[in-house]
C-alpha cells in the first residue's frame, strides 16, 4: 500500500468466514495478510467445544488485534450449536411465554454458550416485525408484529447477552417484516412508504439504539424511500442518513453476508464491499469463499488509494471499530481447557430452559397470554 491515503489497518473493516474445522495453511496466510476485525463461524466449522475454542484461538494467533469472534446464534432455526450442545428454543417460542425474565434468560444462556465455545459476538436478536407477508421466510425467528413486543424481547435478550459478556446485534435493519423473498437467494423489494416504515419497522431500532453494540443491515431494497433497487446494506440514505443521523445510532454498522444472492446477483463482491463502507458501514461480512475475501479486501485497498474521501471514511470506520473493541473490552481469544466440561453443563441447562419455556408457554396460552411481560 504505497499511497498516502492507504491504511495498513484496512482489514479492520472485514469480518470473514471460511470452510473447515481447523486453520489451514491458506487460512493462516490469509489472516496474517488481511488482519481482519473478526471471524465468523457456522455449523460447518463447529465439531465440538474443544475444537471450536482451539480453532478460534488459532485464528487469533495470526491477527495482532483482538478479534470479534462472531456467530449467528438465535435459537430455533438459526442454531449453530445444535449438534454440539443440543437445541435452543426459538425467539418465537420464548416470546410465547410472555415472561420478560425468560426473554433475558434466553439471551444469557445463549451468551454463556457463546463464551464457552470462544465467541464474544452474537449476531442476534432479530428485530424484524412478524408481518404475514414474511411469515414463510422468517417463521419462528420473529416474535410479534407489534413493535413494543419486539422492543421488550430485544432489550431483555441483549441484556442477557451482556450479562454473559457477549456483544449483540439488532438485525435486519431497516426491517424484513414485509419482505417475501429470502435474501440468501434473491433481492427482496419492500414497497412500503417512509411514514409506515418509521412508525412500524424502525421503532425497535429507535428504542434500542443505545442497547446494541452493533446493527446488522439487511439486503432488501426499499424503492419507496430510495427510489432505487439498491439494497439497504449499500445505501448511504439508509445507513448514514437514517440510522446514523435521524435515529442517532452510535455503535457499529455491519453488513449482512455480502456473498448472499441478493447482493451478488446485482453487483460484484468488490463493489459490494466498497459500497457498504462508502455508504457509512463499518464492518463488511464476507462469510465463505477465500477469493471473495481477497477480492473485497483488495478492492478496499485500491479504492482508498484512489479516493481521499473514501480513505477518510475507512479511517473513521477503523477508528470506530478499534474504539468499540476497547470500550467493550474485547480481548484476544484464550484457550479453554475446560470447554468440554462447560459444554456438558450447558447441554443440561439448555434442556432445562427449553422445558421451562415449553411449560410457561402452555400456561400463557391457557390463561389467554396474560404474562408478566
Amino acid at each position: 500500500m504505497s499511497s498516502k491515503n492507504a491504511n495498513p489497518d484496512i482489514g479492520q473493516l472485514l469480518v470473514i468466514g471460511f470452510d473447515g474445522t481447523q486453520v489451514s495453511a491458506e487460512l493462516c496466510s490469509l489472516l496474517k495478510r488481511i488482519q481482519p476485525a473478526g471471524v465468523i463461524l457456522f455449523a460447518r466449522n463447529i465439531a465440538n467445544a474443544e475444537q471450536t475454542c482451539r480453532l478460534l484461538k488459532e485464528c487469533q494467533a495470526g491477527v495482532s488485534t483482538p478479534l470479534f469472534t462472531c456467530v449467528d446464534m438465535e435459537g430455533g432455526r438459526v442454531d449453530r450449536f445444535r449438534d454440539v450442545l443440543g437445541p435452543s428454543p426459538s425467539a418465537a417460542e420464548v416470546f410465547a411465554t410472555r415472561e420478560k425474565q425468560l426473554y433475558r434468560k434466553h439471551g444469557e444462556i445463549i451468551g454463556r454458550c457463546c463464551r464457552a465455545l470462544g465467541f464474544n459476538t452474537d449476531f442476534a436478536p432479530v428485530a424484524d416485525l412478524a408481518f404475514e407477508k414474511s411469515r414463510t421466510v422468517m417463521s419462528s425467528r420473529v416474535v410479534s408484529e407489534d413493535p413494543q413486543d419486539v422492543i421488550t424481547y430485544g432489550r431483555e435478550f441483549l441484556a442477557g447477552l451482556r450479562a454473559a459478556g457477549v456483544l449483540g446485534a439488532l438485525k435486519h435493519f431497516p426491517g424484513l417484516g414485509e419482505a417475501d423473498l429470502d435474501s440468501h437467494h434473491k433481492l427482496p423489494s419492500v414497497n412500503k412508504p417512509w411514514k409506515r416504515l418509521w412508525e412500524e419497522d424502525l421503532i425497535p431500532y429507535r428504542a434500542l439504539r443505545a442497547s446494541a453494540a452493533m446493527v446488522l443491515i439487511g439486503h432488501a431494497a426499499y424503492p419507496s424511500v430510495t427510489r432505487t433497487k439498491v439494497p439497504a446494506s449499500l445505501s448511504e440514505k439508509w445507513i448514514s442518513e437514517v440510522l446514523r443521523r435521524k435515529i442517532g445510532y452510535r455503535g457499529l454498522v455491519v453488513s449482512d453476508d455480502l456473498e448472499m444472492g441478493a447482493v451478488l446477483k446485482t453487483v460484484s463482491i468488490e463493489d459490494a464491499t466498497v459500497g457498504h463502507i462508502a455508504a457509512g458501514g463499518n464492518l463488511a461480512l464476507i462469510c465463505h469463499r477465500e477469493e471473495f475475501v481477497v477480492g473485497g479486501y483488495e478492492a478496499l485497498v485500491k479504492e482508498a488509494e484512489r479516493k481521499s474521501v473514501f480513505a477518510r471514511k475507512c479511517r473513521e470506520s477503523i477508528a470506530r471499530v478499534l474504539a468499540c473493541k476497547k470500550k467493550c473490552n474485547v480481548r484476544k481469544v484464550a484457550s479453554s481447557a475446560s470447554a468440554a466440561d462447560k459444554a456438558q453443563r450447558l447441554t443440561r441447562q439448555l434442556w432445562e430452559f427449553a422445558e421451562q419455556v415449553r411449560v410457561e408457554a402452555m400456561s400463557a396460552e391457557t390463561y389467554g397470554g396474560r404474562g408478566r411481560a
